[in-house]
C-alpha cells in the first residue's frame, strides 16, 4: 500500500529504511493531477528499481501568474489511487512552508538557457523548477529521477544542474504520452473546451509535418492558435502555443 508521507523527517526516514535493506530507489516529481504521462514514469521507475518514491507537490515558485497556480487541478486521493496501482511505495506531499522555510531566500538560477524559450514567457519559472528539483534530489537521494520528454527544456536543464551540483541520481527521459490524436497528455488538457479539444490535436500535427517552421507557424494561425514560439534546438524542434485560455507545450525529435 502507499504510503503518503508529508514531513521532510519522515520521508528521510523511510528512505533510510530503504537504504540499509540495500535497495534502490526510482523518483518521480509530479504536481499531481497525475495522467497516464504521470504513470509512465511511475511504471518505469517500478521496472527498474526496488523502492519508488512520486512526489505531489504544486510548486508555487514556477508559476509567474498567480491565476495559473489557482487552476492548477487538485485531485490528491485520485492520485493516491493512481500511484498505488502503477506500484508506488511513497507519495511525499509536503505543504509549501515545508519546502520553503526560508521563503526562498536561496534557490538556483541559471544562465542562459533558462530565459529562453519557455523561460522567455515565463519569468522566475525555471528557478522554481530547479530549486524544487535540488530539494527533492538532497532529500530523498534517489538512484534515479524519472522526466517527461514533452518538458524537454525543463529535462535537459535539470541534467546540466546534477552534473553542475555533482548529484549522483541519474536522470532517465521517458518518451511522452499521447492521446490517440496525438495531442500531448497534459495536466493542463482538462481547461479546454470541447470545441479546443478538437482543435488541440493540430499542434503536435504541425510540429511532425517536417515544413519549414514559417510554415508550421502560419499553419498554427490558421488553426486558431496563439504561438508564443516555435524553434529548432539540436535535433528538437520545440513549440509552445495558446488554444484560448490553455498553454500547450510540446517537441518532437527531427
Amino acid at each position: 500500500m502507499t504510503e503518503l508521507v508529508r514531513t521532510i523527517k519522515r520521508i528521510r526516514g523511510r528512505v533510510g529504511d530503504y537504504r540499509r535493506c540495500g535497495q534502490s530507489i526510482g523518483l518521480i516529481p509530479t504536481m499531481g493531477a497525475l495522467h497516464e504521462g504521470h504513470l509512465s514514469l511511475i511504471r518505469r521507475a517500478r521496472s527498474e528499481n526496488d523502492r519508488v518514491v512520486a512526489t505531489i507537490f504544486i510548486n508555487p515558485t514556477q508559476y509567474d501568474d498567480p491565476t495559473d497556480l489557482e487552476r492548477y487541478p487538485r485531485t490528491l486521493a485520485v492520485d493516491l489511487a493512481k500511484a498505488e496501482a502503477c506500484g508506488a511505495d511513497l507519495v511525499f506531499h509536503p505543504e509549501p512552508d515545508v519546502m520553503y522555510a526560508d521563503d526562498y531566500r536561496f534557490r538556483v538560477t541559471e544562465s542562459p538557457f533558462s530565459s529562453q524559450l519557455e523561460g522567455a514567457h515565463r519569468a522566475g519559472h525555471f528557478d522554481g523548477v530547479l530549486t524544487v528539483v535540488l530539494k527533492y534530489l538532497n532529500i530523498i537521494q534517489a538512484d534515479r529521477a524519472y522526466f517527461g520528454e514533452k518538458d524537454w527544456q525543463q529535462l535537459v536543464l535539470v541534467r546540466d544542474m546534477v552534473a553542475a551540483f555533482f548529484q549522483t541520481t541519474e536522470i532517465i527521459a521517458v518518451p511522452t504520452v499521447r492521446e490517440p490524436d496525438g495531442l500531448a497528455m497534459s495536466s493542463r488538457n482538462v481547461h479546454l473546451s470541447p470545441e479546443e479539444r478538437i482543435v488541440a490535436p493540430e499542434f503536435f500535427r504541425a510540429l511532425s509535418s517536417g515544413a519549414p517552421p514559417e510554415e508550421i507557424v502560419h499553419r498554427l494561425i490558421e488553426a486558431g492558435f496563439d504561438v508564443d514560439y516555435l524553434e529548432r534546438r539540436g535535433a528538437r524542434l520545440l513549440g509552445a502555443v495558446r488554444l484560448g485560455n490553455v498553454r500547450l507545450i510540446d517537441n518532437v525529435r527531427l
